[in-house]
């Protein structure tokens, strides 16, 4: 093909563009064909029942993709492009609504985004609680919730409510966080009082300390809400995403204030599809064992005779009269792969309590595959 490419004559960059402008009508017209064949696909769906929204499936058109890819596009950049493009179509049928929390500008908000795309209907919460009662309530299809960062560790709320409600996870996303401190001007002069999310003024702590260390730490429901406030009081900043600042009309005091450059947090969809195995997956469990010793060995045994790796492991107390500790277990593999399937009913059998969340792919987006 670049032998076909235009050179030597005329205004270069013009004949660079007019060939950009040509290629993007081909494009389009492609576009418009694919988002022709989703739909039969969703009359199909339609007809025999099936959820429009499957994320193994969506997982795996992004690896082939990426598998082909002969560049200058990077994978990273596939991923992201083809995300969009699988959002618009199933968005042709009716747009799927997603519960995270709010309000605008959030980095839960983000999350839902990258994993479902933009062409979904964002329900903005004012809570995590309210997250989980707007999904299972039926005011949203799915919802995303923040689990754990790593910077500092689980999210309780999340976990505690993982347990209370019957929920189910169809998958993850890992995103990278960058904090901005934003105020209603460039620089920190000013500034009485930091607003934000427990965890974001936790992940930030030790640059507060050294260049704002008077200003009063003021935990919020969210880091969007902390905007809020520092947009109607100059007093007051906040700790969001660079992107929040346009929202809310804010300056960028200072940029990746984070403690910690690598901080990630993952989050986990709930929803009602039922990824089939991809061969990249992961189990989420909540287990209880009976207070006896040697209780926990036994339940850590049948992943270890079945060759099941674990990548997570955290206790919390069950608030319950009936155990002391939940805990909560990832596991590499999916509940219908053999091994992993004959680990999880031997584990049923020396539980106290036993809830399989569910088995979804694990996100690589982070880093390029």
């Amino acid at each position: 093909m670049a032998d076909q490419l235009p050179t030597g004559s005329g205004d270069e960059l013009t004949v660079w563009r007019e060939r950009i402008d040509a290629i993007d009508r081909q494009i389009l017209a492609l576009l418009n064909e694919r988002a022709q064949a989703a739909q039969q696909i969703g009359h199909i769906k339609q007809r025999l029942g099936l959820p429009v929204f499957r994320p193994e499936r969506e997982r795996q058109v992004i690896d082939t993709l990426q598998a082909h890819n002969a560049g200058p596009l990077r994978n990273a950049g596939i991923s992201a492009i083809w995300r969009e493009i699988m959002s618009a179509c199933r968005a042709l049928e009716a747009p799927l609504r997603v519960a995270y929390l709010g309000p605008a500008g959030t980095f839960s908000e983000q999350a839902a985004r990258r994993f479902f795309g933009s062409s979904v209907q964002g329900v903005a919460c004012a809570s995590i609680d309210d997250v989980f009662r707007s999904h299972l309530g039926g005011e949203s299809e799915f919802a995303i919730v923040p689990v754990e960062n790593s910077t500092e560790g689980a999210v309780a709320r999340s976990m505690d409510l993982l347990l209370a409600y019957p929920v189910h996870l169809c998958g993850e996303v890992s995103l990278p966080i960058r904090h901005f401190l934003l105020h209603q001007t460039p620089g920190l002069q000013g500034i009485d009082v930091v607003a934000a999310h427990a965890q974001a003024l936790a992940q930030c702590a030790g640059w507060l300390r050294s260049h704002l260390p008077h200003a009063e730490l003021r935990p919020v429901a969210s880091n969007a809400e902390g905007a809020r406030l520092a947009a109607a009081d100059s007093r007051i900043a906040a700790i969001a995403a660079e992107q929040t600042a346009a929202l809310y009309g804010l300056h960028i005091a200072a940029r990746s204030i984070q403690d910690e450059a690598q901080n990630t947090t993952r989050f986990v969809v709930l929803g009602a599809a039922q990824p089939q195995p991809t061969g990249d997956d992961r189990t989420s469990l909540i287990l209880s064992v009976p207070n006896r010793a040697g209780a926990v060995y036994e339940l850590l045994k049948p992943l270890a005779q079945h060759g099941v790796s674990m990548t997570r492991f955290e206790s919390r107390p069950a608030r319950s009269g009936q155990w002391e500790y939940a805990f909560y277990i990832d596991i590499e593999g999916h509940q219908d792969d053999p091994d992993v399937a004959s680990a999880l009913r031997e584990l049923q059998s020396v539980c106290a309590m036993y809830k399989c969340l569910g088995s979804y792919p694990i996100d690589r987006t982070p880093r390029e595959r």
